[in-house]
């Protein structure tokens, strides 16, 4: 679809490219909540959709699927059980840590559980932008709209099971605190080939520089994340990620902390830069131009995802020191000495220079 011009990037000028996320009122029950970025709430996120998700101690996000997009998640804080099946009937059941990163590929069920005494708060991407458009398919609002005899057909089991069964949506559920253990399956365990679980801030960062840090997960270090893949960046204040672009995604941002400038290129002399807070949600299209700068007075970190299992991007400093320079003269109609002075490799975070 990449090939099609969008009406909303072929005007004059280019579209918000900012969304702020955790202001939004989102879906609240008792002390959890979800709260989503999709395309409309941010209509240029066709690509992509996140979700901010706090649950309390005691509740867990029920048994569901999403038939139209895969799911990522970082958690921020507290700590996270999960559970997930494949096609295979395998299952996996996974406790996470603030730092920690899963994946559960389109259309496989799964819930989402608080552990301990303490909420927890995860940022959730899908590789569909339109994803809650169709909305989430949840084991009780099935269960809760067909027809009891038909219910007691496939189980097994008396009609007069399901009386008391809910028969609407659920979405968090309210129990118990999980044990600090976490129970066998009914079936008996089936752990599955490839694991849906991984540590990424535990971990060494994939690139530490001058000016910051960067963590990166795609499908080279976690298999099954084949659509989505996760970096968490961090700049010292001044710093920048610098103009480069994604020739296989889109990207999508989260400010986890700090305040950050973006901006965008889109051809034809668009340009458009916006700031962003704490909370708040970012969007490039794939193939445009684009920076982030740490315009705050402390460190910031921030979490992009991005709609393929592999990463990859183009620095601009990387362009220029890959040309001879004869070319860049004629293309600048400037002295070759001129950029001798240019770096001779990919910065990728820049720093401040002295005036």
């Amino acid at each position: 679809m990449n090939n099609i011009p969008d009406p909303l990037l072929s005007g004059k000028e280019l579209p918000t490219f900012k969304f702020a996320l955790e202001k939004s009122e989102g879906k609240v029950i008792d002390k959890s909540f979800g709260k989503e970025a999709t395309v409309e709430q941010l209509p240029i996120s066709k690509g992509i959709a996140g979700v901010s998700m706090k649950i309390q101690p005691g509740a867990m996000r029920e048994l569901h699927w999403h038939a139209t997009a895969a799911e990522w998640a970082l958690v921020l804080t507290g700590r996270v059980r999960t559970t997930v099946i494949q096609p295979n009937g395998d299952s996996e059941t996974n406790d996470f840590d603030p730092g920690d990163v899963w994946f559960f590929p389109r259309g496989h069920g799964h819930m989402l559980e608080c552990l301990g005494e303490e909420p927890c708060h995860f940022i959730l991407i899908f590789d569909n932008g339109y994803f809650s458009e169709f909305g989430t398919f949840s084991i009780s609002d099935w269960i809760g709209h067909v027809p009891q005899p038909l219910l007691a057909k496939n189980f097994g089991l008396p009609a007069s099971t399901f009386d008391s069964f809910p028969k609407d949506e659920v979405y968090f559920a309210m129990g118990k605190e999980p044990p600090a253990k976490a129970a066998a399956p009914l079936q008996g365990v089936r752990q599955p080939q490839m694991t849906h679980k991984f540590t990424l801030l535990s971990e060494k960062p994939h690139g530490e520089f001058p000016g910051g840090r960067e963590w990166r997960v795609d499908s080279s270090n976690f298999p099954i994340s084949t659509t989505v893949t996760g970096v968490v960046l961090e700049l010292d204040p001044g710093a920048m990620r610098e103009l480069h672009w994604h020739p296989n995604a889109d990207e999508w941002q989260y400010v986890i902390d700090g305040d950050i400038r973006v901006t965008m290129f889109g051809s034809h002399g668009r340009y458009r830069e916006e700031t962003l807070e704490k909370g708040d949600v970012g969007y490039i299209p794939q193939g445009y131009g684009h920076s982030i700068e740490n315009i705050g007075q402390k460190g910031c970190r921030i979490l992009i995802g991005f709609n393929s299992g592999t990463y990859e991007a183009i620095d601009l400093s990387q362009w220029i020191a890959s040309n001879p320079v004869d070319v860049l003269a004629t293309n600048f109609s400037k002295s070759p000495s001129l950029f001798e002075l240019f770096p001779k490799k990919d910065v990728f975070i820049a720093t401040p220079t002295e005036k």
